[in-house]
C-alpha cells in the first residue's frame, strides 16, 4: 500500500509538472505580437482631415499631440489637417485635435523672439521652422523631428490626458517656448477668448474658447472650451506675453485673441527641456488633477514606452499572419486610425462637459475611477459600414461607452447628437445616425448602457419632428413622417448655407427607421415596431420605374424634370443618383426586384469596371475629397462603401470577392498621398476600418441593423486571423479565420468551413461566429459560381 501511495504521488507530480508546462506554453502562445511595427502614421497624411495626423496619442485619448505645418491657415469648418506631408516647415505642436476642436500650440525657438506663426511661403517672417523629412519619425504614440532653423530636436508623446514634450536645445541663453493661444487652429474655428498665466514660477495654466464653423449653425449661442496646466522641468530666466508681434516682457498673464505667452530659458548643449501638460474640457482644476494623476513622476521615455505597449495591446485584439507585408501595414495602420479618432472628453474623476459650462459626472467604481468614459465625436455618417463593425467585433467595451456618451448627451440636451464637441452640437450631415448606431449595439448584444433611456432617445430620433433644428439633425423629418418622403427643395440655413438633400435623406431615414424598428422588436414594443417598419419602406416612394433610379420628388409628388443621375448635390448629399440608388442597405433583395436582377448586375459591374480606371475614387490629379462625386463610384466617401458587397445579394458573390479585394489593393496604399486614395475622406478611421473588415473577409451591408445581424463573406488577404472576443459580451474566446491557398492570384472562394462543417451560404449569422471557433476559407484563381448562391443573405423583405 505504501508503495502504491508513492507511485500515485510520483504520478501526480509528473502530471502537475506537465500541466504547468502546458500552462506556460499557453502563456507563451498568448504573448503579445509586436504589431506597432506595422503602423505608419504618414500613410494618407497628404490632404487628411484636421484630426487625422496625431501620432503622439493613445487609443481614443484626449491628449493628441502633433506637429502643425499649416494649422493657422486651415479651413475653419471642414478642411485639410494642420499637418501635410508635402510641407517642409513646422509652425508648432498642438495638443487638441478633434472634430471642430483645436488649439494650444507650443513652439521651441532659439535667438530672436518671434511671436507670429509665419507662413509656408515665407517661414522667416514668423517662428515656424524648416525641417528635413529624413529627421522626422512618427509611430503609434510618439513623434520626433529636428527643427533646422533652431537646431532643436522636438519629441512628443502622451498619456490619455497629459501631453509630454521634450526639446533638446543647443547651448544658448535664448531658448524660448512660444505658447500660442489666440490664433485659429484648423477646424476649431475663430478664437473668441483666451486666458493664461504663469504660476509657481514654472507652470502655465489657462483656457481657450473657440467658435467652430459647425457650431455657428448648429448651436449658434454656444462655444467650445479647452483647459490646460503645463509644468516645465526648470524655471525660465525671462517671460512675457504677446498679441501677434507686440511683446510685453515681464507680463505673467494674457487674455483676448491672437495672443499668448513666452518663456525663455538658459540651456546647455543637449540639455533637455521637458513639459508635461494636463488637458481638460471642464476646468483648470481638472486639468491639474489629470496632470497630477497621470504623470505620477514618469519620465518622457517611460511614457513613450508605455504608450507603445498600450497601442500594442489594443492592436493584438486582432492578429493577422501571412499575406504581404504591405497588406499588414495597411491593416494595422487602418486599425490604428479606427482606434485613434473620437477621443476622451471626461477627466480622471469622471467629470465631462455639458452645455453652458455645466459639468456632468460618470459614476465611479470602488477605486474611484469612471465606470465608463465620455467621447467627443464627428457624426457617424457611414460609420456603420466600418467603425462600428470593428468596435463591436474586437472593442465592444469602447462601443458601449461610445453609445452611453450619446445617451448622456440626450439626457442633457433632449436629443441625440450627430457630432459633439465638448457638449456642443457640431452636426455636419444632418442625418443623425446615432439612433441607428445605438440600435446596432443593442442588436449585437451590447446592452450594458442605459437601455431604457437609450431606447427612448432612439425612438425620438426617428419619430419626433417637433423641435427639430440644425443642431439635433433631421431638420426635414416632418416631411418624411407625414408625406413619406422628403421633397426636392432648397432649404436656406444660417450663414448662407443651402441644403437640398431630400432624396438622400429619404433613403437614409428609411435605413435608420429599420434599425430602430429592430430594437423595438427586441423591446417588445409592437406599436413602435410597426410604425418604424412602415417608415423603413418609404425608400420605395423615390424609385422611378421608368429610369430605374432613385429620383428626387417635388412637393406635389411629381418627379423632378431634366433628371441627370450623374449630377452631384442635386437632391443627394455628397453624391449623385447613380451612387445613391444602391442606398437601400437594409433591403437589397427588394431593391434588386425593383431594378431587375439583370440590370442591377449590369449597372453594378459597369460601375466597378469604370471605377477601377480612377482607382475607385476621383480624378487622380485632383487632390480633393469631393473629386469623386461626379463618378459612378466614389470609395473616398461614405455613401458608396457597401456597394462592392451587393453582389452577395444579386447571385454573383464571386464579384464581391473580386472587387472588394481589388479595392483593398488599388485604392489603399502605403504612401502619404495615396494611402486612402487621392480624393480621401478618412473620417476618424472609417476608410481604415473598412479595409480592416474587408481584408478579413467579413462585412455586413446592413450595418448590424438587423435584429439578428449577419456577416457576409469576401476573400481574406491573410493566411490566418485571430480575433480576441470579449467574454463580457460574447461566449467565445477567439474567432480564428484560416485561409487556404491565399495568394495574389487566388482571390475567389472555393469553399468555406465552420468548425469543420461545410458552409454553403455566402454569409453566417453573427451570433454564431461570436461563439468562437474556426472559419476556414479555401481560395482559388477561378470563381466557383456554384458556391454561395443557394440562400441569399438576410434582407428586410425576406426576414420573418
Amino acid at each position: 500500500m505504501k508503495h502504491f501511495k508513492i507511485i500515485v504521488f510520483i504520478f501526480f507530480c509528473i502530471h502537475l509538472v506537465a500541466c504547468n508546462d502546458h500552462e506556460t506554453k499557453k502563456v507563451k502562445e498568448k504573448s503579445l505580437v509586436e504589431l506597432t511595427q506595422y503602423v505608419d502614421p504618414q500613410i494618407g497624411s497628404v490632404h487628411g482631415r484636421w484630426f487625422f495626423y496625431t501620432p503622439a496619442a493613445r487609443p481614443f485619448g484626449l491628449a493628441k499631440l502633433a506637429p502643425s505645418t499649416n494649422g493657422f491657415n486651415s479651413a475653419g469648418g471642414w478642411g485639410p489637417t494642420g499637418y501635410d506631408d508635402r510641407h517642409t516647415s513646422i509652425e508648432g505642436f498642438g495638443h487638441f485635435y478633434e472634430f471642430q476642436i483645436g488649439g494650444l500650440v507650443f513652439m521651441p525657438t532659439v535667438g530672436q523672439l518671434k511671436t507670429v506663426p509665419g507662413t509656408l511661403e515665407n517661414p522667416d517672417v514668423g517662428y515656424r521652422s524648416r525641417f528635413n523629412k529624413t529627421t522626422e519619425h512618427a509611430e503609434a504614440g510618439y513623434y520626433s523631428v529636428f527643427l533646422e532653423d533652431y537646431a532643436v530636436k522636438a519629441e512628443l508623446t502622451s498619456t490619455e490626458r497629459v501631453g509630454y514634450q521634450r526639446f533638446t536645445y543647443p547651448k544658448t541663453e535664448e531658448a524660448h517656448v512660444v505658447i500660442d493661444l489666440g490664433h485659429k487652429q484648423g477646424e476649431s474655428g475663430d478664437v473668441t477668448n483666451t486666458f493664461a498665466q504663469i504660476v509657481n514660477e514654472n507652470q502655465v495654466e489657462g483656457f481657450i474658447e473657440t467658435y467652430p464653423e459647425y457650431v455657428k449653425f448648429c448651436d449658434p449661442e454656444k462655444r467650445v472650451k479647452m483647459y490646460f496646466v503645463a509644468k516645465f522641468n526648470k524655471n525660465p530666466t525671462k517671460y512675457g506675453s504677446f498679441i501677434d508681434a507686440t511683446q510685453k516682457e515681464g507680463q505673467l498673464k494674457t487674455n483676448g485673441i491672437n495672443n499668448g505667452l513666452y518663456l525663455t530659458f538658459s540651456m546647455e548643449k543637449n540639455e533637455l527641456l521637458e513639459i508635461q501638460t494636463g488637458l481638460s474640457y471642464t476646468s483648470i482644476a481638472n486639468a491639474r488633477l489629470n496632470l497630477k494623476t497621470e504623470s505620477t513622476g514618469k519620465s518622457f521615455d517611460e511614457v513613450h514606452e508605455e504608450s507603445k505597449e498600450i497601442w500594442n495591446q489594443k492592436l493584438n485584439n486582432i492578429v493577422v499572419e501571412g499575406g504581404k507585408k504591405e497588406d499588414r501595414i495597411k491593416f494595422y495602420t487602418g486599425l490604428y486610425h479606427a482606434l485613434l479618432g473620437r477621443g476622451l472628453s471626461n477627466d480622471v474623476n469622471g467629470d465631462f462637459p455639458e452645455i453652458d459650462g455645466k459639468i456632468g459626472k460618470t459614476p465611479l467604481d470602488e477605486n474611484g475611477k469612471p465606470k465608463y468614459n465620455h467621447y467627443n465625436t464627428d457624426g457617424i455618417w457611414g460609420g456603420f459600414w466600418n467603425l462600428s463593425q470593428v468596435w463591436a467585433l474586437a472593442y465592444p467595451d469602447y462601443f458601449s461607452d461610445y453609445v452611453q456618451t450619446g445617451v448622456d448627451f440626450y439626457k442633457d440636451r433632449g436629443w441625440l447628437h450627430d457630432g459633439a464637441a465638448a457638449g456642443v452640437f457640431t452636426n455636419g450631415v444632418q442625418t443623425n445616425f446615432q439612433g441607428l448606431l445605438l440600435a446596432s449595439a443593442y442588436n449585437v448584444g451590447i446592452r450594458d448602457f442605459d437601455l431604457k433611456t437609450g431606447y427612448e432617445a432612439a425612438l425620438k430620433n426617428e419619430l419626433e419632428y417637433h423641435g427639430r433644428n440644425l443642431g439635433n439633425g433631421k431638420y426635414d423629418l416632418a416631411y418624411f413622417v407625414k408625406e413619406h418622403y422628403v421633397p426636392y427643395k432648397d432649404t436656406t440655413i444660417s450663414n448662407g448655407w443651402v441644403f437640398n438633400f431630400g432624396a438622400s435623406h429619404t433613403l437614409e431615414y428609411s435605413f435608420s427607421s429599420y434599425a430602430v424598428a429592430q430594437m423595438a422588436k427586441g423591446m417588445n414594443d409592437s406599436s413602435s415596431y410597426n410604425k418604424l417598419m412602415q417608415q423603413a419602406g418609404y425608400y420605395k416612394n423615390l424609385f422611378d420605374p421608368e429610369t430605374k433610379f432613385m429620383r428626387p420628388k417635388l412637393e406635389d409628388g411629381s418627379f423632378i424634370k431634366d433628371f441627370d443621375p450623374m449630377k452631384p448635390w442635386d437632391g443627394f448629399q455628397e453624391g449623385n443618383a447613380y451612387q445613391y440608388t444602391w442606398y437601400v442597405p437594409h433591403d437589397p433583395e427588394n431593391l434588386i426586384k425593383l431594378i431587375g436582377k439583370p440590370l442591377f448586375n449590369e449597372r453594378l459591374e459597369t460601375m466597378f469596371n469604370d471605377a477601377q480606371k480612377t482607382m475607385f475614387g476621383g480624378n487622380s490629379e485632383d487632390i480633393n475629397s469631393f473629386s469623386g462625386l461626379e463618378k459612378l463610384y466614389n470609395h473616398g466617401n461614405q455613401p458608396c462603401l457597401h456597394d462592392a458587397w451587393l453582389f452577395n445579394y444579386s447571385g454573383k458573390p464571386w464579384l464581391t470577392q473580386k472587387w472588394a479585394r481589388t479595392i483593398c489593393n488599388e485604392f489603399y496604399g502605403t504612401e502619404p498621398l495615396r494611402g486612402y486614395g487621392v480624393g480621401q475622406d478618412e473620417d476618424q478611421g472609417q476608410l481604415g476600418a473598412w479595409y480592416v473588415m474587408t481584408s478579413m473577409g467579413l462585412f455586413d451591408v446592413q450595418g448590424h441593423t438587423s435584429a439578428n445581424p449577419s456577416f457576409q463573406f469576401g476573400s481574406p488577404l491573410f493566411d490566418k486571423i485571430t480575433i480576441k472576443l470579449d467574454s463580457t459580451y460574447y461566449n467565445g474566446e477567439e474567432l480564428e479565420i484560416e485561409t487556404v491557398n491565399q495568394s495574389s492570384e487566388n482571390i475567389y472562394i472555393q469553399s468555406v468551413l465552420w468548425n469543420g462543417e461545410t458552409v454553403l451560404n455566402n454569409w453566417m449569422y453573427r451570433n454564431k461566429l461570436m461563439e468562437g471557433g474556426k472559419l476556414t476559407f479555401t481560395l482559388g484563381s477561378k470563381p466557383n459560381q456554384e458556391w454561395g448562391i443557394e440562400k441569399l443573405p438576410p434582407s428586410m423583405s425576406n426576414e420573418n
